[in-house]
């Protein structure tokens, strides 16, 4: 059962590979906008360290955060992305018709968007090195409690913007492409959660990503990997993802009662 469960899962993942590697711009889009922004805020915290005095930017904390917040949302993005490839071609509705359960699907498109985010961040982690001397991987083992954390969130994420759109059809596509914008003012991406008014610090910190830029912060600017932030993030992650999974379970079921699975459009 297990073998037959990892084939499906694989060749899921193969589908999804040979669509990417058979056209060149899905390639060129997957590193393309991280660079140019990766270029913008570099430049800009290049420009405003030279004009201050701020450890953060001296630090190299925003171009940071800027790489952080990048995973997250091409995280999201290649796993969003995934899933509406099947509703574009409308094949949705014969890949339920298949052995193929839920978790096996949800498995593939996450193995599917780490793939894709590896291959845009790894030029753009060079890139800032060559250019602003910023190493990502220089974070060490920390970097890995980063990723798990942006990458859980970003599945979170992609698996409420997939249930949205299966249960409103195409026509909230454009939901898929924005719903991580919603996080960004209220993750504390580049700055701290004390620069947000007070009543509104609970609701950052009841996100896992403002763990994160908390922890990534305190790392590159005391040299303190703090544990606890890391928890929190991964607590609160475990409890939105299986929300989540939930939340997908009840549009796929709903979607499968109605029969929309063979009749998705606008």
């Amino acid at each position: 059962m297990l073998s037959a469960s990892l084939n499906r899962i694989f060749a899921l993942v193969l589908r999804y590979w040979y669509l990417l590697r058979g056209s060149w711009p899905r390639f060129v889009d997957l590193v393309y906008w991280p660079t140019v922004q990766m270029l913008m805020w570099g430049f800009l915290q290049t420009y405003l360290a030279e004009k201050t005095s701020v450890a953060a930017l001296a630090g190299g904390a925003f171009i940071g955060s800027v790489l952080l917040w990048d995973i997250l949302f091409r995280g999201q993005i290649g796993f969003s992305v995934s899933f509406l490839e099947e509703m574009w071609s409308r094949n949705l509705g014969n890949l339920m018709m298949t052995p193929l359960r839920m978790y096996e699907l949800l498995a593939a498109l996450g193995v599917m968007s780490i793939i894709r985010l590896l291959i845009g961040l790894m030029p753009v982690t060079v890139m800032a090195i060559v250019f602003f001397g910023f190493n990502l991987w220089g974070l060490g083992l920390a970097l890995a409690a980063f990723f798990a954390n942006l990458i859980m969130t970003s599945w979170t994420i992609g698996l409420l913007a997939c249930g949205i759109v299966l249960r409103n059809g195409l026509g909230a596509e454009s939901f898929a492409w924005s719903v991580s914008f919603l996080l960004l003012p209220l993750a504390c991406v580049y700055y701290p959660v004390t620069v947000l008014p007070a009543w509104l610090q609970p609701i950052s910190l009841a996100l896992p990503p403002t763990h994160v830029f908390e922890g990534m912060r305190a790392l590159i600017l005391e040299n303190r990997f703090d544990v606890g932030e890391m928890l929190w993030a991964g607590g609160l992650n475990l409890v939105y993802l299986s929300a989540a999974s939930i939340a997908f379970a009840a549009f796929l079921r709903s979607a499968r009662r109605s029969g929309a699975l063979l009749q998705l459009g606008e």
